[in-house]
């Protein structure tokens, strides 16, 4: 049986086990860096702002006066930490309503997703998808576009969402219908309008 968040937070902080740090982020690391995708939309920067997530996690649960005091789940606490460092990020570059990139291997974060199909036509038609449900995901309002993220990336509950954006419960939820409601528009009369009930659950 798998030692819970908590019981792995224990053993590092009590016995200074790195192994137990370390299965910590492996469990993670996809959910916290796909949301970082998702919000600067840069493969290098995401992979910098991870870094500076865990090194930030690191001196916190470390420190003399550290923050994390077991009274939440640690992903969440973490997830708090990686958004600072994306809106810390995106109000340096002045672009926190869109952040761009030219690099040629950028990729949406959707593909960061398993596709195990075995048909190549099937694949392409798939990252069509994904690119195409991306580009409409970069128009909604910021506060939508991160409830969305965080919501199909990390898996995070609406409770854990709202004290992140330190909104109510209603407000993120209303912000996820509205984000849903207004891809709907813009999808609407395309062949790929089912595409947002896969994001409506």
């Amino acid at each position: 049986m798998q030692p819970t968040d908590e019981e792995l937070v224990t053993t590092y902080l009590e016995e200074d086990d790195d192994q137990a740090f370390r299965q910590l982020v492996e469990r993670h690391q996809d959910r916290i860096f796909g949301y970082l995708m998702g919000m600067v939309k840069d493969r290098a920067v995401a992979n910098d702002l991870f870094q500076e997530t865990f090194e930030r996690v690191i001196k916190a649960m470390q420190g003399r006066r550290g923050s994390y005091n077991h009274q939440g789940q640690w992903l969440s606490w973490v997830m708090r930490i990686a958004r600072n460092a994306a809106i810390d990020h995106t109000r340096k570059q002045k672009k926190w309503k869109d952040v761009s990139t030219e690099e040629e291997d950028d990729r949406s974060f959707w593909d960061t997703l398993e596709d195990d199909s075995p048909y190549a036509d099937e694949q392409l038609h798939r990252a069509e998808q994904r690119e195409w449900l991306d580009e409409h995901i970069e128009k909604l309002a910021p506060e939508q576009r991160e409830v969305l993220l965080l919501r199909q990336e990390t898996d995070l509950t609406f409770r854990e969402i709202a004290e992140l954006q330190e909104v109510s419960i209603n407000t993120a939820l209303g912000r996820m219908r509205y984000a849903l409601k207004n891809l709907r528009k813009m999808m609407e009369g395309s062949d790929e309008t089912a595409l947002v009930g896969t994001l409506d659950s």
